[in-house]
């Protein structure tokens, strides 16, 4: 008897979809990619979710129960045994979809079990291919592409702080995006960037905007997500400021997946643990230690400013967010906590953003004078 190949489903978060739906798709599996985080999304998640739990589980439950919906019967997700809640989102999640009657096969990747061992199991029973030569070759150009999309981010950041026609940097990314989803190798994928790279390049921008500098860190999900975090990215660029995310998919990567000798210089924990030393001296959990170094190392680079966000509930990223306090003494940054739910309006949230940014040109220009 043929064994069942499963129409495979795994959450959305910023653009990881190109990443995961692409190598499964290469490999000859069936990929399931849920309709984008929307309204309906957060309706269904919080719905069938516990009141206390923070709005990434949320998302996450309600892009499986979207992707059911198109049609999925297995759903993949990342887990952790760290301390943080993530650890019990795929026992939770589970359950909850089996209360609602879907039971889709569910997958947890616990990459604290053995990194390859579990990538391996996952590429294997979602693609039924069990040649090592091939699942090599696809998650290699998918990891690559991962890079490639962070540096793409990077280019769309400059761009769009400095875009004369509001939206064009991000119209022409997206385009890049699709290009990358659609390399299957990487010489292809190299061309992808390329053209990509070129095609936000024609943005018409002012190259002599006053742009501001900052820095976003905190919580992953909320940092890469632009639904969970509102197209904060979006507002910011609006305002003339251009942005760096401190945590990156690349930047895990290069701390929990890909070998350290491949790695050049720090990786993102390993910094975290020298700038959060004064502060903060053991991990927390979830991306405590690496939020408190976030706003050392951006305050040691002259960043005009760092944004700390997180889920409403985070225990992690609250102990953090108590401890910026403390390092006012050697830390001048202005910081702007923004703690994020379901029920975060809108029109409040654009209007800290703007306060923000007028308190860093004011900074800004206040330093600028002294300096002359």
């Amino acid at each position: 008897m043929a064994k069942r190949k499963f129409k495979v489903a795994f959450p959305h978060m910023g653009t990881l979809y190109v990443v995961w739906a692409s190598l499964i798709k290469s490999l000859g599996g069936d990929v399931i990619i849920p309709p984008f985080t929307n309204k309906r999304t957060l309706s269904l998640g919080t719905k069938h979710s516990p009141e206390a739990i923070c709005l990434p589980y949320k998302l996450i439950l309600g892009n499986f129960i979207e992707a059911i919906e198109s049609g999925a019967d297995m759903v993949v997700m990342l887990s952790s045994p760290g301390i943080c809640r993530l650890g019990e989102y795929g026992k939770s999640i589970k359950s909850a979809l089996n209360d609602l009657g879907y039971n889709p096969k569910y997958m947890d990747i616990d990459l604290y079990k053995g990194k390859f061992s579990e990538m391996y199991k996952c590429l294997v029973q979602t693609t039924g291919v069990k040649d090592p030569i091939k699942l090599v070759k696809g998650l290699n150009v998918a990891l690559r592409k991962v890079f490639v999309l962070d540096r793409l981010e990077n280019v769309l950041s400059y761009h769009r702080a400095r875009e004369i026609k509001s939206g064009q940097a991000e119209k022409a990314f997206n385009k890049g995006v699709k290009w990358v989803y659609d390399a299957e190798n990487l010489k292809e994928l190299k061309k992808a960037e390329v053209k990509a790279k070129r095609e936000i390049k024609k943005v018409d921008i002012d190259e002599d905007r006053d742009v501001l500098h900052v820095d976003l860190t905190g919580e992953i999900f909320m940092v890469l997500d632009p639904f969970s975090n509102q197209n904060l990215e979006r507002e910011l660029g609006k305002l003339g400021v251009q942005t760096r995310r401190s945590l990156t998919i690349s930047g895990w990567l290069k701390d929990a997946i890909i070998p350290k000798f491949f790695v050049k210089g720090d990786t993102h924990v390993q910094r975290a643990f020298k700038f959060a030393s004064p502060y903060l001296m053991r991990d927390i959990g979830g991306d405590a230690i690496e939020s408190v170094s976030d706003v050392a190392y951006a305050n040691s680079r002259g960043t005009d400013g760092i944004i700390h966000i997180s889920p409403f509930t985070c225990m992690p990223e609250i102990m953090s967010q108590n401890i910026f306090p403390s390092m006012r003494e050697n830390c001048q940054i202005p910081i702007l906590a923004l703690i994020m739910d379901e029920q975060t309006g809108r029109a409040g949230f654009v209007t800290r953003l703007e306060a923000f940014v007028d308190l860093m040109r004011r900074r800004k220009r206040k330093q600028e004078a002294v300096s002359i």
